[in-house]
């Protein structure tokens, strides 16, 4: 499936019945929302939702969560943005992934760590009404954009809420990301916050 056309095809049919859906985005940092936040707020009242419970160190989590609200308050929007911040519970985290530690990146550990992240922003957004839910992950070119929309499809489905589907590597997105991070001097972190990937990081492996 070619993620970026199928959301041009709803951004396209929402433009012609005059509807500007709600939104809800699942943020796992400042500089990956950058991009995602400058093409979709045309189209969709968005709320950015920063859970992210495998962010193990609080002092990183802190800053993290920090620039994604300035980047919030900084960027030119079509529509506002609003914000929401899930629960910080990485005991959560570390429970689900228990038997998974050793697991190599981009493997069943970090399949668990999406599964946890999408099935709570689609939780919080059926319960607050929002039309559809997605994340930013699949701008990362170290993520797998197929698996990630698949476990999205099939969460949607569960839970009733439309998953909107994405890959924001498209379209130049990662670099566009890039040149945002570079202009905001956004905080860029080089591991994506457990503590499994950041002694990966450590190791040099």
């Amino acid at each position: 499936m070619n993620y970026q056309k199928e959301l041009e095809k709803i951004i396209q049919e929402n433009i012609a019945n005059g509807k500007c859906p709600g939104l809800l985005l699942h943020a796992c940092c400042a500089p990956c929302s950058s991009y995602c936040l400058e093409y979709l707020n045309r189209y969709f009242n968005i709320t950015v939702f920063y859970y992210n419970p495998n962010i193990d160190d609080p002092a990183e989590y802190e800053k993290r969560v920090r620039e994604e609200e300035r980047l919030i308050r900084e960027l030119p929007a079509e529509h506002p943005i609003r914000f929401l911040e899930g629960e910080y519970l990485p005991e959560e985290y570390h429970e689900k992934v228990r038997g998974h530690e050793k697991d190599a990146e981009g493997g069943d550990r970090c399949m668990i760590c999406y599964e946890m992240r999408l099935r709570k922003t689609a939780e919080t957004a059926k319960q607050n009404g929002f039309d559809y839910f997605t994340t930013t992950l699949s701008v990362s070119p170290l993520k797998n954009s197929e698996k990630i929309n698949n476990i999205g499809m099939r969460i949607g489905k569960e839970t009733g809420i439309y998953w909107l589907p994405t890959d924001f590597k498209k379209k130049n997105g990662y670099g566009r990301s890039v040149e945002l991070s570079r202009q905001y001097g956004l905080y860029r972190q080089n591991y994506c916050g457990c503590s499994y990937s950041a002694r990966k990081e450590d190791s040099g492996q």
